[in-house]
């Protein structure tokens, strides 16, 4: 570069380094806000247990939703049994549509796979034993494994009801 050139490349240096990205910091918070739930005005939002503890009690006062060892170190499959929980937990909704009062807990036993909820009494006990039947039919049938159900029932949805915020 001659000596005449050089204040325009240092010009044309300096405005290509402002031009790109740079790394932008900030400082580690004290309150976490993912998997928090917003208090409402009337405070008038029901959470159950599982959802009134916040994600950092996991382990603590609440526990995983999905019990399984696929995700260990060198483990077979950990992306097809997250699918898989996902694909159970989406099929027990619609079958048991606004039935279900808490949260999907899918437990995987070896070679068995045993989902537990909270289901509402609002339908007659012979169509209850029929989506049990049903449901544990078309998913053993689907994940070549035996599938058990284990529900228990409350009269309202009202009784899961941990508090209000």
């Amino acid at each position: 570069v001659t000596p005449q050139l050089l204040p325009i490349a240092e010009a044309q240096l300096t405005s290509s380094l402002s031009n790109k990205s740079a790394l932008h910091t900030s400082a580690v918070c004290c309150r976490v806000q993912s998997g928090r739930y917003r208090i409402t005005t009337k405070r008038d939002r029901p959470l159950t247990y599982e959802m009134a503890n916040p994600p950092h009690f996991i382990g603590h006062r609440k526990s995983w939703n999905s019990w399984n060892t696929s995700t260990l170190k060198d483990s077979l499959r950990p992306s097809q049994t997250a699918i898989e929980d996902v694909f159970l937990r989406k099929f027990i909704t619609g079958t048991w549509h606004a039935l279900v009062s808490s949260e999907i807990i899918i437990k995987r036993q070896h070679n068995t796979i045993r989902i537990a909820a909270i289901v509402r009494q609002a339908i007659s006990p012979r169509k209850m034993y029929f989506l049990i039947g049903y449901t544990e039919e078309m998913l053993s049938y689907w994940m070549q494994c035996p599938v058990t159900l284990e529900l228990q029932t409350v009269a309202d949805k009202k009784d899961v009801v941990f508090k209000y915020i």
